[in-house]
């Protein structure tokens, strides 16, 4: 049983990006080093049970979490980045969004000879960029072993678009 109560670190901001949306604000959890311990703490516990060779980390938050537990499990960490900000031979997919399209992209040479790879971020909301992650990862050569994320927007569905035969977990999770 979790001591600190991360749920108390996460702040609910109305109306941002824009009317109707509730953001769940991880910044306050980012200053506490209890709260980020605790986070890297039971993710630690999601590396144990899975047993991936690699971190994933989506740009950019899942950085934040990411390369933290990366180095507390002893593994490497791996950044999927938007276009245009990994230097060198790259691989890259194309997804939707909502409104519109984006781009994900991983070093051609950084999943090479099929590591276990596990695909961590801060939040998990409607699933799309996940979901464009675990293209990604299979496409780039790894062997996704599941998800982990400090936050689950589950009224948006995300986990529904995710591969079911994965482990997918998160700490919080709000409706």
């Amino acid at each position: 049983m979790s001591s600190v109560d991360l749920a108390s670190y996460i702040r609910t901001i109305p109306d941002f990006p824009k009317p109707g949306i509730l953001f769940r604000d991880i910044n306050p959890m980012l200053r506490s080093p209890e709260a980020v311990a605790e986070v890297i703490r039971l993710l630690s516990l999601v590396c144990e049970r899975t047993r991936p060779d690699l971190i994933v980390g989506i740009e950019s938050r899942g950085f934040i979490v990411g390369a933290p537990l990366a180095h507390q499990c002893g593994l490497g960490f791996v950044p999927v980045r938007k276009p245009g900000k990994l230097p060198g031979d790259v691989v890259g997919i194309d997804y939707s969004l909502e409104y519109g399209s984006d781009r994900l992209e991983i070093q051609a040479d950084a999943l090479v000879g099929q590591p276990r790879v596990l695909v961590v971020d801060d939040l998990l909301a409607t699933g799309g960029t996940a979901a464009a992650t675990a293209q990604l990862v299979t496409q780039a050569g790894g062997e996704l072993v599941g998800f982990a994320f400090v936050i689950e927007l589950k009224g948006l569905g995300g986990r529904t678009v995710l591969p079911k035969d994965l482990s997918v977990d998160s700490l919080l999770a709000y409706d």
